[in-house]
Parts: structure tokens; sequence; C-alpha cells
């Protein structure tokens, strides 16, 4: 048995593997950048070594040092978790020669599912089902132009190295296949430094449905169910569940024999997971594979969740040569559990990520019905240079209602403060009556997205909250500041200019013998709202209720205050990142709606458009180079300007 695990990674899944780690006695060592040297996996370690920079290139990805520190350490293993190095076959290949145990599969699994262009072949050559689509080595955008047209629109042009949903694009007509083919080859080569592509069918009104298999050295291989995953944005899961609403016991025996198949096609050692597309009909032969992750999932507890078993336990028994610890048999379903991936970023900006210091983070306990899974802690930083995801909140239940029902109930427990979170666009997803009877698809979101973004009109409710929380918390002895009520006259009224989410609003307080009331215009808001809760940072306040955030504070004059940037045709940086186009030069003329550049943060790429018509003026950004949330790109003068 393994007695030292080095885990080469962050975040919630290193955390994850040392708490089973720990708890089969397993010494542990963790490695962290300089951005992550107080980080919790770093603190609930045996040890930690630093092993770089902050950017991932730095430091995570940075084989041959990982490598060196686990000999340092005395490691017997590494674990990889997901992302950065999992899916390597070279590091896989780097730890062997270095005579410690890589706890995933062969190399030579990973090379043959790593590309999905060839992962299909051997697919289609072990009798698994998949997608028409064009997955050849030439690469000249006409012949994919051309191969477009054959396949039929819409087709999905995607990375032949990629995962999570970057490198993919949805084409809906020729017009747009150009525009897409290159942004799809861009994004994948600077996430998985290989921008080939391939060309596929968009299988209208989809379900993604993954099958979670296990392989050990002695050629034994079985599947511990499916998971749905079709609740999806811009190609990323944000609720998945198991198992997966509707299905027949005649298509889970199908799919669960075809994903067995396609491990024992590639000599699967470990955790993986075979990722299906599924018509929306669930019928007996609506499935097709899509591709394989050689790695624990990222979803992988809602597995764990039904069927009892510790998939790193499992994991870390293979890896050290011993049989899979139960046979297919031996392998049931109880209940239904359902996952939801809690962000840091805004619904109401695009879901742009939202970085800083978590100044709550308040999750609730783990019980017999909700796990939380997370890397973070109140007081930690939600950083721009990894994937901005807070925590995984797990529910089980006998019922799918039941699951979900706690899911949604707990969402509206957790109290985050500081970056701007996902939670009340979960909450609404989970409310959604399509989703709630089980009526579903990969589309769901996108064809929902205004509604499930909207934000509720009581937001006096909370600045109601965060006001009368700074009045009592002030310590001023003034009379005429004193928040008791007491009046000659009755009661006293004064104005109070506050800034809320950075924008100056004008309130009206009354301080009277029944306490505090505020009002805005014609709309006064006096009780406050028990379920509102309070976090502070300085003189900012935070008013926090099922999954909202607004954030208040003393509004203070600036001698230099300058009106709407967007008036003189300022077009700022999103957020923090690396820009990877730049897509116009000094004197363009370009129409509103035309991209002007793409921002790459924390993996994913966000392009930037004209805001009118116009001619780029004062660029000052530079390809490759680095930008500041809200720094000035360039001007978009306008024609009125130019007359």
């Amino acid at each position: 048995m393994i007695r030292s695990l080095l885990i080469a990674n962050r975040g919630e899944i290193a955390c994850r593997i040392i708490a089973t780690a720990r708890r089969m006695g397993i010494r542990t060592i963790a490695v962290h950048s300089t951005a992550d040297a107080n980080a919790r996996h770093v603190r609930l370690a045996d040890e930690a070594f630093e092993i770089g920079g902050p950017e991932p290139k730095e430091s995570y990805l940075r084989q041959a040092r990982i490598i060196a520190v686990a000999r340092e350490a005395g490691a017997d293993a590494i674990h990889p978790g997901y992302g950065f190095l999992s899916e390597n076959a070279k590091f896989a290949t780097l730890v062997a020669e270095a005579g410690m145990i890589f706890v995933g599969p062969p190399p030579s699994a990973i090379s043959a599912m790593g590309l999905k262009d060839r992962a299909k072949s051997i697919m289609d050559d072990a009798g698994v089902p998949v997608v028409p689509g064009y997955h050849g080595e030439n690469q000249n955008p006409d012949l994919l132009r051309r191969k477009a047209y054959e396949i039929g629109y819409p087709v999905l042009i995607k990375a032949v190295a990629g995962g999570g949903g970057k490198g993919m694009r949805k084409v809906e007509k020729p017009a747009e296949f150009a525009e897409a083919l290159s942004a799809a080859m861009r994004e994948a080569q600077a996430a998985f430094g290989n921008d080939d592509v391939l060309v596929e069918k968009f299988i209208e009104n989809p379900r993604h449905i993954e099958v979670q298999v296990f392989g050990d050295s002695q050629g034994n291989v079985v599947h511990l169910f499916e998971r749905d995953c079709s609740l999806q944005r811009r190609h990323q899961k944000v609720i998945e569940e198991a198992p997966a609403p509707g299905m027949t016991p005649e298509l889970r025996a199908a799919m669960g024999q075809a994903a067995c198949r396609a491990a024992e096609a590639v000599g699967y050692q470990g955790a993986g997971t075979v990722e299906f597309i599924v018509s929306g009909d669930l019928g007996e032969d609506s499935f097709y594979f899509m591709e394989m992750n050689t790695r624990l999932q990222v979803e992988h507890p809602v597995t764990e969740a039904i069927t009892g078993v510790d998939l790193v336990e499992w994991q870390l028994r293979v890896a050290s040569g011993e049989t899979l610890p139960k046979k297919q048999d031996a392998l049931s379903i109880t209940g239904h559990a359902a996952e939801a991936r809690l962000y840091a970023e805004d619904p109401s900006t695009g879901f742009l990520p939202s970085i800083g210091k978590l100044i709550a983070a308040d999750f609730g306990a783990d019980d017999d019905h909700i796990r939380i899974d997370t890397g973070v802690e109140t007081d930690d930083e939600v950083s721009a240079f990894y994937d901005p995801m807070i925590a995984k909140i797990i529910a089980h239940g006998m019922t799918r209602d039941e699951a979900m029902r706690r899911l949604a109930e707990r969402l509206k427990q957790v109290q985050i403060a500081g970056p701007q979170t996902n939670a009340g666009f979960l909450i609404k997803l989970l409310e959604h009556e399509g989703f709630a009877a089980g009526h579903f698809d990969t589309g769901l979101i996108d064809r929902n997205l205004e509604a499930l973004t909207a934000v509720d009109d009581n937001s006096l409710a909370f600045i109601a909250a965060a006001v009368q929380s700074m009045q009592t918390a002030s310590k001023s002895n003034s009379p005429w500041t004193a928040t008791d009520g007491f009046q000659l006259s009755g009661a006293r009224e004064t104005p109070l200019r506050v800034e809320v989410d950075g924008e100056p609003l004008d309130l009206r307080i009354r301080h009277g013998a029944d306490g505090i009331s505020i009002s805005e215009n014609e709309v006064t808001w006096s009780a406050p709202d028990p379920k509102i809760s309070i976090a502070r940072d300085g003189d900012i306040t935070y008013a926090l209720a099922a999954g909202r955030q607004v954030k208040v504070r003393p509004w203070v004059w600036s001698l230099d205050e300058t009106g709407d940037s967007s008036s003189d045709g300022s077009v700022k940086v999103p957020m923090h990142g690396r820009i990877l186009a730049l897509t116009v030069s000094e004197g363009d003329e370009v129409e509103k709606g035309d991209m002007l550049f793409a921002v790459e943060a924390m993996k994913m790429e966000h392009a930037v458009v004209a805001p009118a018509d116009g001619i780029i003026r004062d660029i000052a950004i530079t390809k490759d180079g680095q930008a500041a949330a809200g720094q000035i790109a360039m001007r978009v003068e306008t024609p009125t300007e130019v007359d």
C-alpha cells in the first residue's frame, strides 16, 4: 500500500484527496505556487513545498520540479487530481521512470484517449457508437469548411486535445464557420498547446450522460452507473446528478457495457469517465461516444453518494496493485444525488470571474445528506490565476425531488462575502419548472438565461439591512448621529448618500421611536429582514441572502471624480488576464458588435466587442500582454466625434 502521497494539484480536489489519504493512514505532501502559499490544501497536508510562481506554467505544470520535490519528500506515489497534469502521458511516464506510482491510468491509455480524433477511431473499432463527423489530421481551414457542409449544419468544432468546453464552438450556418474556427483554434492553443480540431454533427436537444468506469491491473473493469451532466453553460457543467432522470434499465445496461468496452479497448486502469451525447428521447440506440476522461471527474461525489464507494480510496488501492474492491454484481444504486458548482463569478455581467478576498465563506457543515468539497475558507483569496470554483455542494436523498430540494435549501444558507458568486443563479436553476420535472437538455440554460440571471427587485431590503447595521455599529456619542430614536420632535429624518455595489445612491433615513426606516423615492423599508445576514470588511458592509450579495459603504466624495467612462467611447478590460488576441489597429473603422480583443482569465477566453460604430483610437494593450480589470484598453471614436 502507498505510504506517502504527493498531490500534484491545488484547491478543492487536493483537499478532497488529502481527506481520504489521511483516513487511510497515508502521509500527504502538498505542492503550491507562490500565490497559494497560504492555501487550504497547504494547511491540511502533512508537508508542503513551493514549486514556482503564480502562473500554472511556472508551478503546477512544471513536471521536473514536481518530480524532484516528490523525490526530496520521499513520496511513494503522485496523485494528479484533475486538470493540470492529470491527463499528461509524458508526466505519467516520468513519474514511473522516477520509481514512483502514478495514481492514474497507464500512459498508453492517456495517449489513446487524449486526442479526440484518435479516440473516436478506437471506439469505432471497439463497437462503441460515435457521432458522425470529421476526425482527420488535415487541418486546412478550407477542408474543414467543406467537411462541415458535408456533415450538415449545425456543427460543433472541438479541440482534439480539449476538455471542459475550451476550444469548442457551435456553428449554426456557413457564414459563421471561419470566425468560430479561428476562435476555437486560438483557445485550444492557449489551453492545451495544440490547435488541432475536429468537426462533428451537433445533436439537437441532447443530453450529456457519462458513465464512471474503473479498471485494475489484472484486467477487471466495472462501471459505477451514470451521471447526467446536461445542465451546462458554454459547455461547462453547472449541476450534475446521478442517476440520470428517465434512464431505463435497458439503456443503462447498454451504456454501461459500451463504457466498459471502451475502457477494455485501451487497457484502462484506475478511475475514468466515458462521456456520451444522448438524444432527448433516451431511446436504446440514441447514445454516441464523445470522449473519455482518463482521470477523476469534478462531479465524482454524486457517484460516491449513490454507490457508497470512495473513488479516491479505490484509486489508491488499484494504484498499489490491488484488485477492484467490488465486482459488477456487487454494485448498486441507492437514492439520488446532485452536485452544484459554486463559482466566484457574476451572472449579471455575463458570468465574468470575480476575484478577491473571501470576507466570509460559510457553507454549513457536512451532515448525512449534504457534503461540501472546498479549497477555501474565510480570509482566503480567490485568485485570477486559477479556476474560480469556490466549492462543490453535494446533496443526497432517496428521491430526485428530495435531493434537489436539499441542495437548493443549502445553497440558500451559504454565505459568501467578497467576490460575487453564481449561488442565486444555481438556486433559480434548481427551482426551474422544466428541470424540476426532469424535462431538460444541454440547451436549457441558454434558452432561459435572462430569467435565470435576473435579479429580484428587492434591493432596498438588502440596502436597508446594511445601512441599519452600519448605523447600529456607529460608535459616535453625538446626539446628532444617535440611533436610539430619541427626538424632542418625535422623529428625525436626514438625507443619506451611500455607495451600493460601486454606484452612488441617495436615501433618506428616519430615526424614530419605532427604530430606523430607509426610503428611496416612494419606497420605504422599515423592518430588518431576518433572512438577510451581514458581514463587514472595514467600512464595507455586505448584506447576504439566498445567494445574493449587496455591498454598501459610506459615500466618499472624490476630487477627481469622472462621469460615465463609456461616454467617451472608452473600452475597458473586463477582468485581469492575458490578451489572447488583438484584432484591431489604430485608425481601424469598426461597427458595433465587431470583436476588438480577447482576454483569457481563469482558463477561459472572453471576447470584447465594439460598443458603437467608430474609429479605433489610443490602443493601450498588446497581444500576449497582461491587463488589469477596469483598465482602458482603447477608445472607439464615434462619427459625431470625428465630425
